[in-house]
């Protein structure tokens, strides 16, 4: 059990920082051999204590399949880690299941249900950051679909979450909510919010993000969450009309390797693309090159791995 919740966490900590290729093996491994001891005799407190541990690697299971844009097989594990959280009564991880779900929502366009999920999710009596997550997703919900008063309330809630939390998350990286993912959580927030000053804001917002993610341990340093903080950046630059520092902010994501970026990252580099395409540009040449960059870059990224996940359950 102690080998186990080692692997768990190792994991989880070095899911965000390392390709994702490199993850989903052990996970499904590690996943089904928990399921087979859950099979076999054991004392009733290894017996609570395997339920989490499935739990936690169905929950990384989802991420897999989310990152990669596989939402159904996501919602399919995040049900199983939903069960077996149920089944170990562990508060925590039923609230972090939540925030995968309202995640799978957003990603498939079910903002609302997405802001339903996460207000959920903030009903378990849960420790750790757990809190400033829900909060942070039911505010960017809440902003897609014009709910400007309820995203800006529930980014304060989210301050107040951060501020009351006492000691660490049980295990860290996916499974935690560092200062600086919610940082980048608030910037693309105030950038669907809109208006000058909440674009201003959200600049803020993801340059802050940066600096605290370009100064964290090399575990903690979530690629994704970097490169989501420097499209925003860009998107707020671009909003505020100037085309300089947006080219220059998406050289960190131009210059990456595609293979690193997951879905919703390819999302957003086509939105930032077809926004580049507005009439306010006028045919401007250097917003035509960035356009095709961010458009050649999207491509690549979106080709599928030389040897796919097994995606089943």
């Amino acid at each position: 059990m102690e080998q186990l919740e080692a692997d768990v966490g190792r994991l989880a900590r070095t899911y965000v920082s390392h390709p994702l290729m490199e993850q989903y093996v052990e996970i499904k491994r590690l996943r089904d051999g928990v399921f087979d001891l859950l099979r076999g005799r054991q004392h009733p407190r290894q017996t609570t204590d395997l339920y989490l541990s499935a739990s936690r690697l169905c929950g990384l299971s989802a991420h897999v399949c989310l990152d990669l844009g596989y939402y159904d097989s996501a919602a399919t594990h995040a049900r199983t880690a939903r069960a077996c959280a149920e089944a170990a009564g562990h508060e925590g991880m039923l609230a972090w299941v939540r925030s995968v779900e309202s995640l799978i929502a957003y990603w498939t366009g079910r903002y609302e249900q997405a802001a339903r999920l996460a207000q959920a999710g903030r009903r378990h009596r849960a420790s750790g950051s757990i809190g400033a997550r829900l909060a942070s997703l039911e505010a960017r919900a809440l902003a897609i679909v014009g709910d400007s008063a309820g995203a800006l309330a529930a980014l304060s809630d989210a301050e107040r979450s951060r501020e009351a939390i006492s000691g660490r998350d049980e295990v860290l990286g996916v499974f935690d909510f560092p200062t600086a993912k919610q940082f980048a959580y608030a910037g693309t927030t105030l950038l669907a919010v809109g208006g000058q000053e909440h674009v201003q804001r959200a600049i803020v917002s993801a340059e802050t993000a940066i600096r605290l993610y370009r100064g964290a341990d090399g575990d903690d340093q979530s690629v994704g969450d970097l490169f989501a903080a420097h499209l925003d950046l860009a998107s707020g630059h671009l909003l505020l009309g100037d085309l300089d520092s947006t080219e220059e902010t998406l050289g960190f994501v131009l210059r990456s390797s595609p293979e690193r970026m997951s879905a919703s990252i390819v999302r957003r580099l086509i939105v930032l693309g077809r926004e580049l395409e507005g009439p306010q540009y006028g045919g401007a040449v250097q917003a035509a090159i960035l356009r095709e960059r961010l458009q050649h870059t999207a491509v690549r990224a979106s080709l599928p791995a030389a040897h796919p996940p097994e995606l089943s359950t």
